[in-house]
């Protein structure tokens, strides 16, 4: 039987988890859908969680990673900094890269 791995990539930054998959993902959604709010509905997190980590994120970085507009009459809104473009980037290449020497080793490992 064929060994399956799934390794998902945190990066921490003292003790605070700055990044990983569910940030990543996010992020992306945050990107497509231009606010916070809607983001969180699409992913079926609540808001307040949501909020959470992108204060979380923000924090960690030495800029912010989601710029946010108060809501009201206007709209609210939210949009990714360079920044944010820029580490979900690097994020998703090295989790590419890592996926890729992962399969490599297990067609070994499988066949020992």
């Amino acid at each position: 039987m064929p060994l399956v791995s799934h390794i998902r990539i945190r990066l921490f930054l003292d003790e605070e988890n700055a990044f990983g998959p569910g940030k990543a993902d996010l992020l992306e959604h945050i990107r497509r859908e231009g606010s916070i709010s809607a983001a969180a509905r699409a992913m079926g997190m609540s808001y307040r969680k949501a909020w959470l980590l992108v204060e979380t994120m923000n924090s960690c970085f030495r800029s912010p990673l989601v710029v946010a507009a108060k809501g009201g009459t206007g709209g609210g809104g939210a949009e990714l900094t360079v920044q944010a473009e820029a580490v979900l980037a690097a994020y998703r290449e090295m989790q590419q890269q890592v996926d890729e020497l992962v399969e490599k080793h297990l067609k070994h490992i499988n066949r020992i």
